[in-house]
């Protein structure tokens, strides 16, 4: 089967099932079932050994793991910049859910559900992000406990997390460009800490609905004064019309990710004298901020999943989230494990 360069192998996936149910008899814990990214644009659903764990890891059965539509699709593609530790082969993904299962310094984690942001747990496979897998083992100080009623939705904690990171240190946005997964986050995360309600510009018509908000084309938009601007675009090409957006002194937040390299026109921006502000990756503080602002429901995460498939259908999955529109965020089903 082939779907966007996903090479799935029926008869591998028989042959991999085969070693596994083998393998899995003898040592239960050391081995699972992982999307593996294999060069530019090829990936394979196969079985991995696992690195035995460590004193203070966790072993953690997977339930769900999330497919970025930003850094996955990049990996996939081969045009992720270079990196540190980036290299192939590689488990995508940094979002996964799942129940700890083994915890022999830490048997009170045992049965809880938990969200962990990627491992580097896998045999003969890189694990710079390391979410795709059907069981993963990590620091217990790595994981998240989560409250049982938090299900599905726990894998959006990282860009939850993301959204937080980018506001934590910044006025809060009246203008977000992008309204997919992560835009709508800052809007929801901006509003949950007291912000008001800002202008989202988005290009796609099925992406186009809003919440309370504005959600506009920027060719509909004249406004030349606004005051904090929140990319996540992921458009390396914006940078000058952005710019032409601000009022004097306003800042502009690049809260996505770009592969392609950045630059700007300068007198524009002197004549604004305009602050760029880079949002890095999100830190252990800002999940549990988010993961606060979630108990005391204020901020929610319902209606940001769009679309689930199991995890044996991953190439179908990838078409969908790398392809669709209409599609905020894959979710990779593993409970249907074979």
């Amino acid at each position: 089967m082939t779907l966007m360069g996903l090479q799935v192998s029926s008869t591998r996936l028989r042959q991999d099932a085969a070693v596994r149910r083998s393998r899995t008899e003898a040592a239960p814990a050391y081995w699972a079932d992982a999307i593996v990214f294999t060069g530019d644009r090829r990936a394979e659903l196969a079985a991995l050994e696992l690195t035995a764990p460590a004193e203070g890891d966790v072993v953690v059965d997977v339930e769900w793991s999330g497919v970025s539509s930003g850094t996955e699709r990049l990996l996939w593609s081969g045009e992720m910049p270079p990196f540190p530790g980036l290299g192939y082969p590689l488990v995508p993904g940094y979002e996964a859910v799942g129940r700890v299962v083994r915890a022999e310094d830490r048997r009170e984690l045992i049965g809880r559900r938990v969200f962990v942001p990627g491992a580097r747990c896998f045999e003969g496979a890189h694990g710079l992000f390391g979410a795709s897998a059907s069981r993963i083992i990590a620091p217990a100080d790595r994981i998240a406990t989560l409250p049982e009623l938090l299900g599905v939705e726990a894998v959006l904690l990282a860009l939850a997390a993301t959204a937080h990171h980018a506001l934590a240190a910044g006025p809060a946005p009246d203008l977000v460009v992008g309204h997919g997964v992560l835009g709508r986050l800052i809007v929801r995360v901006s509003r949950a800490l007291g912000g008001d309600p800002p202008v989202v510009w988005e290009v796609e018509p099925e992406r186009a609905d809003g919440d309370g908000y504005a959600v506009i084309d920027p060719d509909c938009d004249g406004r030349t004064d606004y005051r904090a601007i929140y990319d996540v675009s992921g458009d390396s090409g914006l940078l000058d019309e952005l710019i032409s957006r601000l009022a004097p002194q306003g800042e502009i937040v690049l809260a996505g990710f770009y592969s392609d390299r950045l630059s700007f026109a300068f007198p524009p921006a002197f004549m604004r004298e305009a602050r760029l502000r880079i949002a890095a990756e999100w830190a252990r503080s800002d999940l549990d901020a988010v993961l606060q602002l979630v108990a005391a429901d204020t901020l929610s995460l319902d209606g940001l999943i769009t679309h689930q498939r199991p995890a044996a259908d991953a190439a179908t999955a990838y078409s969908t989230a790398f392809e669709d529109p209409s599609c905020l965020k894959m979710v990779l089903d593993w409970s249907s494990k074979s």
